[in-house]
């Protein structure tokens, strides 16, 4: 299953006494939405114990992002509205945290270059984002544009920018460097098979 992950068995653990309450996904993914904006806010001054809350509220923020489908799924409460609130607030958010790192870091070695390089970041992401639902939606039900294995998903790495925050520059000035060249590649080469799948796409339905 492409949710079976070591992240969503413990969010579905702990979603489903929620079933036959009140709360629904969409409550579960606005809880996530301010806690991820808080968490990128906080990045922002650049300060140890703000960085700490950060990561904290990162790390909350990521698994709520698990937590909300799961109830979703196995409460039978699958939307398409929820899907694009959920959808556009993993864009907003991953996007926004290289940006409150990147001005975070100013004092960092990456000096002048530590906004720019924030910013490049977080438009490859939101990239990176995008394009991958549109792959998605072109595709086979279940098909991901990154398979992950041993309970694992791609973006799961991204639970390690809560502990990369609590580092301070010493971690995340180098995050942000590499992030806005190495996502900006992965971007690259999800538009390229887009853009392959949608020839083949184009050439199966004038066959």
């Amino acid at each position: 299953m492409a949710n079976d992950t070591w992240s969503h068995a413990a969010a579905r653990v702990l979603v489903r006494p929620l079933i036959g309450t009140p709360v629904r996904p969409n409550h579960i993914t606005t809880l996530r939405l301010l806690t991820g904006a808080a968490a990128c806010l906080l990045l922002v001054p650049g300060t140890f114990t703000l960085n700490l809350w950060a990561g904290a509220l990162w790390i909350v923020s990521a698994f709520l992002d698990r937590a909300d489908g799961e109830l979703a799924r196995i409460g039978n409460m699958q939307s398409r509205g929820g899907h694009l609130y959920d959808y556009y607030t993993d864009v907003l958010l991953n996007s926004a945290f290289f940006l409150g790192a990147g001005f975070g870091v100013q004092g960092s070695w990456l000096g002048g270059w530590a906004i720019p390089l924030g910013v490049v970041a977080c438009v490859a992401m939101f990239l990176c984002c995008w394009l991958s639902e549109a792959f998605e939606d072109l595709s086979p039900p279940g098909t991901r544009v990154w398979e992950g294995g041993w309970g694992f998903q791609p973006d799961d790495a991204l639970y390690l920018l809560g502990p990369a925050a609590w580092t301070g520059a010493l971690l995340l000035a180098p995050m942000v460097a590499l992030s806005a060249i190495a996502t900006s590649v992965v971007a690259i080469v999800i538009g390229v098979r887009l853009q392959r799948l949608r020839r083949r796409l184009r050439a199966v339905a004038s066959a």
